[in-house]
């Protein structure tokens, strides 16, 4: 079995709110597999499809974001769900808006969700899929930041990581971590190749 978490935080209030972005791809997963994400276990709602001969399981933790490892770590022990078959969809301030990135492994970083699952499984060697939200403006609070919600000059952009970021969610099922990571992360660099070379050539013609 391979276990897709998305990190966010439960409740009308925070819907829609940069830190959820997690959820939204899992809903928007759900949405494709045609499945429902509404088992209560494990400190967390799951709902499970079949792929590929494979089982895949998407949960949302309902613990808040700061003890998401509490449901994690509860599905992993309770399923034995191998480490290399985790992985975890979550929010990124060090990324652009709408950047997508795949790692093998890595810190929790300034991600308090994130801190909480390494904590709880005691060991930082697990896939994740990060998704740019961009930076607060200087002077601004972090925490209001995050719990806020994307201007709609940011909607395409967001929608666009979304559709990424279950895009490596399916290569990552199939057909591993690495090629997840090659062809999602250099997908995005070529993007921005293409966009660079793009406003060269307008300022250019102006």
């Amino acid at each position: 079995m391979h276990l897709i978490v998305g990190l966010g935080n439960i409740g009308k209030e925070y819907q829609g709110t940069r830190h959820n972005i997690g959820f939204e791809t899992l809903d928007y997963l759900s949405d494709k597999k045609g499945i429902t994400i509404t088992k209560k276990e494990q400190s967390g709602v799951t709902g499970v499809y079949r792929e590929a001969g494979q089982k895949i399981m998407l949960a949302k933790p309902t613990t808040y974001m700061n003890n998401s490892g509490q449901c994690v770590a509860g599905l992993m022990n309770f399923y034995d769900i191998p480490l290399e078959n985790l992985l975890v969809i979550y929010d990124d301030i060090d990324l652009a808006t709408g950047d997508v990135r795949i790692r093998q492994h890595g810190s929790a970083g300034t991600h308090n969700g994130m801190r909480s699952i390494i904590s709880h499984l005691g060991n930082p060697e697990f896939s994740r899929i990060r998704i740019g939200i961009g930076r607060p403006r200087p002077g601004s609070e972090l925490v209001h930041y995050v719990l806020g919600r994307f201007p709609k000059s940011e909607f395409p952009a967001i929608e666009n990581a979304i559709m990424e970021a279950a895009k490596g969610v399916d290569i990552f099922v199939k057909d591993g971590i690495d090629l997840a990571m090659n062809r999602i992360n250099v997908r995005k660099k070529i993007e921005k190749t293409a966009e660079k070379k793009t406003e060269e050539i307008q300022e250019k013609q102006e």
